[in-house]
Protein backbone atom coordinates (compact mmCIF):
# COMPACT_ATOMS: atom_id res chain seq x y z
CA UNK A 1 0.00 0.00 0.00
CA UNK A 2 1.55 3.06 -0.85
CA UNK A 3 2.20 4.81 2.12
CA UNK A 4 1.29 8.56 0.72
CA UNK A 5 -1.46 7.22 -1.35
CA UNK A 6 -4.37 9.06 1.19
CA UNK A 7 -8.06 9.46 -0.19
CA UNK A 8 -7.84 11.67 -3.71
CA UNK A 9 -9.44 14.99 -3.52
CA UNK A 10 -10.88 16.39 -6.58
CA UNK A 11 -8.74 19.49 -8.19
CA UNK A 12 -9.84 21.55 -10.99
CA UNK A 13 -7.50 23.92 -12.89
CA UNK A 14 -6.02 27.12 -10.80
CA UNK A 15 -7.59 29.17 -13.80
CA UNK A 16 -10.87 28.63 -12.51
CA UNK A 17 -10.23 29.58 -9.26
CA UNK A 18 -7.91 32.66 -10.17
CA UNK A 19 -11.92 33.46 -12.08
CA UNK A 20 -13.39 33.42 -8.84
CA UNK A 21 -11.20 34.60 -6.38
CA UNK A 22 -9.02 38.05 -6.03
CA UNK A 23 -6.14 36.35 -3.51
CA UNK A 24 -6.59 32.94 -2.19
CA UNK A 25 -8.96 32.84 0.91
CA UNK A 26 -10.52 35.74 -0.42
CA UNK A 27 -14.39 35.69 -0.80
CA UNK A 28 -15.61 34.82 -4.77
CA UNK A 29 -16.93 37.47 -6.90
CA UNK A 30 -20.20 38.46 -7.16
CA UNK A 31 -21.88 38.33 -10.42
CA UNK A 32 -24.63 36.56 -12.15
CA UNK A 33 -22.48 33.48 -12.17
CA UNK A 34 -23.11 32.91 -8.84
CA UNK A 35 -26.63 33.97 -8.53
CA UNK A 36 -30.01 31.93 -8.71
CA UNK A 37 -32.96 32.69 -10.53
CA UNK A 38 -36.95 31.83 -9.82
CA UNK A 39 -38.53 30.09 -12.68
CA UNK A 40 -40.51 33.41 -13.12
CA UNK A 41 -37.00 34.73 -13.89
CA UNK A 42 -36.47 32.23 -16.49
CA UNK A 43 -39.19 32.57 -18.26
CA UNK A 44 -38.97 36.80 -18.30
CA UNK A 45 -35.25 35.62 -19.59
CA UNK A 46 -35.94 33.49 -22.29
CA UNK A 47 -39.59 34.33 -23.33
CA UNK A 48 -40.91 30.79 -21.94
CA UNK A 49 -43.86 30.48 -20.40
CA UNK A 50 -44.33 29.15 -17.05
CA UNK A 51 -45.84 25.38 -18.41
CA UNK A 52 -42.97 24.87 -20.68
CA UNK A 53 -40.80 25.32 -17.96
CA UNK A 54 -42.33 23.27 -15.52
CA UNK A 55 -42.75 20.13 -18.07
CA UNK A 56 -39.22 20.27 -18.75
CA UNK A 57 -38.66 19.86 -14.74
CA UNK A 58 -41.02 17.66 -14.47
CA UNK A 59 -39.93 15.58 -17.26
CA UNK A 60 -36.60 15.61 -16.55
CA UNK A 61 -35.45 17.34 -19.32
CA UNK A 62 -34.00 20.77 -17.92
CA UNK A 63 -34.44 20.84 -13.82
CA UNK A 64 -33.42 23.51 -11.28
CA UNK A 65 -30.20 22.88 -9.83
CA UNK A 66 -29.87 25.22 -6.73
CA UNK A 67 -32.06 26.40 -3.96
CA UNK A 68 -32.84 29.32 -1.98
CA UNK A 69 -33.63 28.49 1.71
CA UNK A 70 -36.69 25.98 0.81
CA UNK A 71 -37.21 27.14 -2.72
CA UNK A 72 -35.35 25.15 -5.64
CA UNK A 73 -33.94 27.69 -8.13
CA UNK A 74 -32.20 27.52 -11.67
CA UNK A 75 -28.05 28.41 -11.48
CA UNK A 76 -26.47 30.25 -13.99
CA UNK A 77 -25.25 26.83 -15.34
CA UNK A 78 -28.55 25.93 -16.17
CA UNK A 79 -29.74 29.12 -17.90
CA UNK A 80 -26.53 28.32 -20.24
CA UNK A 81 -28.56 24.43 -20.22
CA UNK A 82 -31.70 26.31 -21.29
CA UNK A 83 -30.27 28.88 -23.63
CA UNK A 84 -28.50 25.32 -25.61
CA UNK A 85 -31.83 23.89 -25.66
CA UNK A 86 -33.80 26.35 -27.21
CA UNK A 87 -31.79 27.32 -29.94
CA UNK A 88 -31.05 23.72 -30.98
CA UNK A 89 -34.36 22.24 -30.64
CA UNK A 90 -35.36 25.85 -32.97
CA UNK A 91 -32.80 24.08 -35.08
CA UNK A 92 -34.92 20.99 -35.74
CA UNK A 93 -32.23 18.83 -33.51
CA UNK A 94 -34.35 16.16 -31.76
CA UNK A 95 -35.22 16.15 -27.97
CA UNK A 96 -33.36 12.42 -27.32
CA UNK A 97 -30.09 14.28 -29.38
CA UNK A 98 -30.83 17.72 -27.37
CA UNK A 99 -30.57 15.69 -24.06
CA UNK A 100 -27.50 13.79 -24.76
CA UNK A 101 -26.08 17.12 -25.62
CA UNK A 102 -27.12 18.82 -22.34
CA UNK A 103 -25.38 15.97 -20.56
CA UNK A 104 -22.16 16.28 -22.39
CA UNK A 105 -22.34 20.38 -21.63
CA UNK A 106 -22.60 19.25 -18.16
CA UNK A 107 -19.76 17.36 -18.28
CA UNK A 108 -17.32 19.57 -20.39
CA UNK A 109 -18.35 22.91 -17.92
CA UNK A 110 -16.57 22.07 -15.13
CA UNK A 111 -13.20 20.99 -17.10
CA UNK A 112 -13.06 23.79 -18.80
CA UNK A 113 -9.56 25.55 -17.36
CA UNK A 114 -11.28 28.66 -18.75
CA UNK A 115 -13.56 31.52 -16.48
CA UNK A 116 -16.78 31.05 -17.37
CA UNK A 117 -17.24 34.89 -18.95
CA UNK A 118 -14.26 33.53 -21.91
CA UNK A 119 -16.44 30.37 -23.00
CA UNK A 120 -18.86 30.16 -25.78
CA UNK A 121 -21.34 27.63 -26.55
CA UNK A 122 -21.32 26.07 -29.93
CA UNK A 123 -23.05 23.52 -31.89
CA UNK A 124 -23.26 21.83 -35.49
CA UNK A 125 -26.02 19.51 -34.82
CA UNK A 126 -24.03 16.58 -33.90
CA UNK A 127 -22.87 17.59 -30.88
CA UNK A 128 -21.99 20.22 -28.74
CA UNK A 129 -18.51 22.01 -27.49
CA UNK A 130 -16.95 24.44 -25.36
CA UNK A 131 -14.90 27.12 -27.18
CA UNK A 132 -12.82 28.91 -25.12
CA UNK A 133 -11.95 32.77 -26.06
CA UNK A 134 -10.98 33.41 -29.97
CA UNK A 135 -10.78 30.37 -31.51
CA UNK A 136 -13.13 29.47 -34.02
CA UNK A 137 -15.89 26.90 -34.02
CA UNK A 138 -15.50 24.71 -37.20
CA UNK A 139 -18.87 22.79 -37.35
CA UNK A 140 -18.07 18.91 -38.91
CA UNK A 141 -21.00 19.40 -40.63
CA UNK A 142 -20.39 22.99 -42.38
CA UNK A 143 -23.00 24.27 -40.36
CA UNK A 144 -23.65 26.36 -37.04
CA UNK A 145 -26.59 25.99 -35.19
CA UNK A 146 -25.82 27.73 -32.42
CA UNK A 147 -22.91 30.03 -30.99
CA UNK A 148 -23.50 32.05 -27.87
CA UNK A 149 -21.60 33.53 -25.82
CA UNK A 150 -21.90 32.96 -21.67
CA UNK A 151 -20.56 36.57 -21.26
CA UNK A 152 -23.70 37.96 -23.71
CA UNK A 153 -25.72 35.73 -21.78
CA UNK A 154 -24.61 37.34 -18.72
CA UNK A 155 -25.67 40.77 -19.89
CA UNK A 156 -28.38 39.61 -21.25
CA UNK A 157 -29.66 39.13 -17.42
CA UNK A 158 -28.46 42.42 -16.72
CA UNK A 159 -30.55 43.96 -19.23
CA UNK A 160 -33.70 41.91 -19.02
CA UNK A 161 -33.96 41.64 -15.10
CA UNK A 162 -32.46 45.13 -14.08
CA UNK A 163 -34.37 44.34 -10.73
CA UNK A 164 -31.63 41.80 -9.37
CA UNK A 165 -29.09 44.58 -8.84
CA UNK A 166 -30.79 45.54 -5.91
CA UNK A 167 -30.80 42.44 -4.60
CA UNK A 168 -27.60 40.55 -2.93
CA UNK A 169 -26.17 37.66 -5.30
CA UNK A 170 -26.37 34.31 -4.15
CA UNK A 171 -23.58 32.04 -4.37
CA UNK A 172 -24.21 28.90 -6.41
CA UNK A 173 -23.85 24.99 -4.91
CA UNK A 174 -20.87 25.04 -7.42
CA UNK A 175 -19.24 28.14 -6.11
CA UNK A 176 -19.16 27.27 -2.56
CA UNK A 177 -17.86 23.82 -3.81
CA UNK A 178 -14.73 25.90 -5.10
CA UNK A 179 -14.44 27.94 -2.28
CA UNK A 180 -13.79 25.16 0.11
CA UNK A 181 -11.38 23.44 -2.86
CA UNK A 182 -9.29 26.82 -1.92
CA UNK A 183 -9.83 26.83 1.91
CA UNK A 184 -8.76 23.50 1.84
CA UNK A 185 -5.17 24.17 0.25
CA UNK A 186 -4.75 26.29 3.49
CA UNK A 187 -4.07 24.36 6.55
CA UNK A 188 -5.20 27.18 8.93
CA UNK A 189 -9.20 27.44 7.09
CA UNK A 190 -9.91 23.74 7.00
CA UNK A 191 -12.90 24.78 9.12
CA UNK A 192 -13.91 27.29 6.74
CA UNK A 193 -13.13 24.59 4.14
CA UNK A 194 -15.71 22.10 5.59
CA UNK A 195 -18.14 24.96 5.93
CA UNK A 196 -17.87 25.85 1.97
CA UNK A 197 -18.19 21.80 1.54
CA UNK A 198 -21.34 22.03 3.99
CA UNK A 199 -22.77 24.69 2.12
CA UNK A 200 -22.44 23.41 -1.30
CA UNK A 201 -24.19 20.44 0.11
CA UNK A 202 -27.26 22.02 1.17
CA UNK A 203 -28.03 23.96 -2.09
CA UNK A 204 -27.06 20.80 -4.47
CA UNK A 205 -27.61 18.08 -2.90
CA UNK A 206 -26.71 15.73 -5.57
CA UNK A 207 -22.73 17.73 -5.67
CA UNK A 208 -20.84 14.15 -5.72
CA UNK A 209 -17.50 15.95 -5.57
CA UNK A 210 -18.47 17.98 -1.95
CA UNK A 211 -19.14 14.55 -0.66
CA UNK A 212 -15.35 13.31 -1.83
CA UNK A 213 -13.57 16.43 -0.49
CA UNK A 214 -15.40 16.10 2.53
CA UNK A 215 -15.30 13.18 3.58
CA UNK A 216 -11.16 13.63 2.76
CA UNK A 217 -11.69 16.50 5.50
CA UNK A 218 -13.25 14.25 7.80
CA UNK A 219 -10.56 11.58 7.25
CA UNK A 220 -7.70 13.93 7.52
CA UNK A 221 -9.57 14.84 11.41
CA UNK A 222 -9.53 11.40 12.60
CA UNK A 223 -12.75 10.12 11.44
CA UNK A 224 -13.14 7.44 8.92
CA UNK A 225 -16.37 5.79 9.58
CA UNK A 226 -17.82 9.76 8.25
CA UNK A 227 -15.46 9.49 5.68
CA UNK A 228 -16.68 6.21 4.80
CA UNK A 229 -20.31 7.54 4.91
CA UNK A 230 -19.86 10.10 2.54
CA UNK A 231 -17.90 8.31 0.12
CA UNK A 232 -20.53 6.03 -0.37
CA UNK A 233 -23.25 8.93 -0.73
CA UNK A 234 -21.02 10.60 -3.96
CA UNK A 235 -21.01 7.38 -5.42
CA UNK A 236 -24.63 6.98 -4.89
CA UNK A 237 -25.16 9.88 -6.59
CA UNK A 238 -22.26 9.48 -9.62
CA UNK A 239 -21.30 5.64 -9.70
CA UNK A 240 -18.88 6.86 -11.82
CA UNK A 241 -16.57 8.72 -10.22
CA UNK A 242 -13.69 7.02 -9.64
CA UNK A 243 -11.93 9.20 -7.06
CA UNK A 244 -14.83 7.67 -4.87
CA UNK A 245 -14.67 4.23 -5.42
CA UNK A 246 -10.72 4.66 -4.79
CA UNK A 247 -10.90 6.06 -1.42
CA UNK A 248 -13.73 3.44 -0.36
CA UNK A 249 -10.72 0.92 -1.08
CA UNK A 250 -8.32 3.05 0.64
CA UNK A 251 -10.21 2.93 3.85
CA UNK A 252 -11.11 -0.77 3.35
CA UNK A 253 -7.51 -1.34 2.98
CA UNK A 254 -6.51 0.20 5.95
CA UNK A 255 -8.80 -1.70 8.04
CA UNK A 256 -7.72 -4.81 6.58
CA UNK A 257 -10.86 -5.59 4.92
CA UNK A 258 -8.98 -6.40 1.59
CA UNK A 259 -11.35 -8.28 -0.42
CA UNK A 260 -13.54 -5.21 -0.32
CA UNK A 261 -10.46 -2.93 -1.19
CA UNK A 262 -10.16 -5.15 -3.77
CA UNK A 263 -13.23 -4.32 -5.46
CA UNK A 264 -12.85 -0.77 -4.88
CA UNK A 265 -9.42 -0.74 -6.49
CA UNK A 266 -11.01 -2.46 -9.10
CA UNK A 267 -13.68 -0.87 -10.16
CA UNK A 268 -11.24 2.51 -9.72
CA UNK A 269 -8.78 1.05 -12.07
CA UNK A 270 -11.72 0.16 -14.76
CA UNK A 271 -13.68 4.05 -14.65
CA UNK A 272 -10.40 5.42 -14.81
CA UNK A 273 -7.19 2.48 -16.43
CA UNK A 274 -4.62 5.77 -15.81
CA UNK A 275 -5.34 6.07 -12.08
CA UNK A 276 -2.06 4.93 -11.31
CA UNK A 277 -1.86 4.66 -7.41
CA UNK A 278 -5.36 2.45 -8.18
CA UNK A 279 -3.05 0.03 -10.28
CA UNK A 280 -0.50 0.21 -7.23
CA UNK A 281 -2.49 -0.59 -4.54
CA UNK A 282 -4.45 -3.23 -6.44
CA UNK A 283 -1.78 -4.98 -6.49
CA UNK A 284 -0.73 -4.56 -3.40
CA UNK A 285 -4.03 -6.07 -2.31
CA UNK A 286 -4.32 -8.95 -4.51
CA UNK A 287 -0.50 -9.49 -3.62
CA UNK A 288 -1.54 -9.98 0.06
CA UNK A 289 -4.81 -11.81 -1.07
CA UNK A 290 -2.50 -14.11 -2.20
CA UNK A 291 -3.67 -13.91 -5.95
CA UNK A 292 0.27 -12.97 -7.37
CA UNK A 293 -0.70 -13.33 -11.07
CA UNK A 294 -3.50 -11.07 -10.94
CA UNK A 295 -0.80 -8.62 -8.85
CA UNK A 296 1.48 -8.80 -12.02
CA UNK A 297 -0.32 -7.41 -14.58
CA UNK A 298 -1.55 -4.08 -12.26
CA UNK A 299 2.01 -3.16 -10.83
CA UNK A 300 3.34 -3.71 -14.89
CA UNK A 301 0.31 -1.49 -15.55
CA UNK A 302 0.94 1.11 -12.47
CA UNK A 303 4.99 0.97 -14.03
CA UNK A 304 3.50 2.20 -17.74
CA UNK A 305 1.76 4.92 -15.54
CA UNK A 306 4.99 6.29 -13.30
CA UNK A 307 8.52 4.69 -14.13
CA UNK A 308 10.47 6.30 -11.92
CA UNK A 309 10.58 6.94 -8.11
CA UNK A 310 10.21 5.30 -4.77
CA UNK A 311 7.11 3.52 -5.57
CA UNK A 312 8.11 2.24 -8.84
CA UNK A 313 10.96 0.63 -7.16
CA UNK A 314 8.82 -0.92 -4.81
CA UNK A 315 6.73 -2.18 -7.81
CA UNK A 316 9.80 -3.37 -9.63
CA UNK A 317 10.68 -5.32 -6.11
CA UNK A 318 7.21 -6.73 -6.24
CA UNK A 319 7.32 -8.05 -9.89
CA UNK A 320 10.68 -9.73 -9.22
CA UNK A 321 9.01 -11.30 -6.07
CA UNK A 322 6.17 -13.27 -8.22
Amino acid sequence: MRADAAPVKIQFPPDILASLYRVPGAHPVETAMSDVFTRAEVCRLFGMTESRLKYWDQSGFISPSGMQGQRRCYTFQDLIAIRSARALMEHGVSVRRVRRMLQQLQDDLPRTAHPLSQLRICSDGGGVVVVAGERLFEPESGQTVMDFSVDALQQEIVEKLPDRHARVPQRSAFEWYLAGCAFEDDDAAQDMAEAAYLRAIHLDPTLANAYINLGNLRYRQGAPTDARVLYHKAVELDAGSAEAHYNLGFIAFEVGDLRQARECFLKTSFLDPTFADAQFNLGMTLMMLDESSAAKDHFKRYLALESTGQWADIARSRLAEI
